[in-house]
């Protein structure tokens, strides 16, 4: 039995990424090869069916979700382009996002507090003093 499978975009960069894509023809889907695919070990034939009409049910709600979302980012575009905030706007408004996102992270605050803790060292020791009392008379 065959089926027909419209593929996804999956182009990183498109606002549909994910979405059915209208501009590519119908690919049919050979389901008995599927359907001979051998159950996971463990599973009664009817776990598995209820494992796989699960699996459908979610796959189609993802895809729903990224409809919804790629139709409120085009709302948010036409939001933004009549209020005249330009691209430019929202690009530095991501980079602030983003660079706070950074900031809070673990990673960050860990290395961050690590520098610190190396910094306080270097300028309490006797070598650090030296150096820089001797640069110091020299720009004198």
């Amino acid at each position: 039995m065959l089926i027909f499978c419209r593929p996804f975009d999956i182009n990183l960069n498109s606002p549909n990424k994910g979405l059915l894509s209208d501009s590519m023809t119908d690919v049919p889907v050979d389901t008995a090869v599927a359907a001979q695919a051998p159950a996971v070990q463990g599973l009664t034939e009817a776990e598995e069916e209820e494992l796989r009409a699960e699996l459908a049910k979610v796959e189609e709600e993802i895809v729903t979700l990224r409809q919804v979302l790629a139709a409120k980012e085009r709302h948010c575009g036409e939001l933004r382009r009549k209020l005249g905030l330009s691209a430019l706007e929202g690009l530095k408004q991501n980079l602030s996002r983003g660079w706070h996102d950074v900031q809070v992270s673990s990673a960050y605050v860990k290395t961050s507090e690590k520098l610190g803790e190396w910094n306080e060292k270097v300028t309490q020791s006797d070598l650090y003093k030296k150096t820089q009392e001797t640069l110091s008379q020299a720009g004198q």
